[in-house]
């Protein structure tokens, strides 16, 4: 995909590819069922960071530990496209994770931060 190519969630929400998905991308906002949504980096459609961000929303109602979270948004991910998917939930995390082309998701449901990512 050419560095020009736009994705985005929510309709309003846009953020703009950058030829090294190591680096952040900017920023964008906008509210999503009553939370607040901030995609901080993404290699992955539109539709399907919608997609994420509407199924982690539905695990943060479902669940209260971060960990049930991120099993429940992973095993919903690994149902519709395939294994194998990784998502890590929380506050406060490093990271550093290879990734699949076009399946790379890192954002903020309001203070919980969600990556979410298909490698292997």
């Amino acid at each position: 995909m050419s560095e020009d190519a736009k994705r985005s969630v929510a309709g309003a929400l846009t953020v703009k590819a950058n030829s090294d998905d190591r680096k952040p991308l900017s920023a964008a906002a906008a509210a999503v069922g009553g939370k607040r949504v901030i995609i901080k980096s993404a290699d992955m459609f539109g539709d399907m960071q919608k997609e994420a961000v509407d199924i982690a929303i539905a695990a943060f109602e479902k669940n209260s530990v971060e960990k049930d979270v991120a099993e429940s948004i992973k095993k919903e991910f690994d149902k519709r496209h395939g294994p194998t998917w990784h998502c890590i939930v929380g506050r406060n995390f490093g990271s550093y994770v290879t990734h699949e082309t076009n399946h790379f998701v890192y954002f903020y449901l309001d203070q919980k931060a969600v990556l979410l990512f298909k490698s292997g």
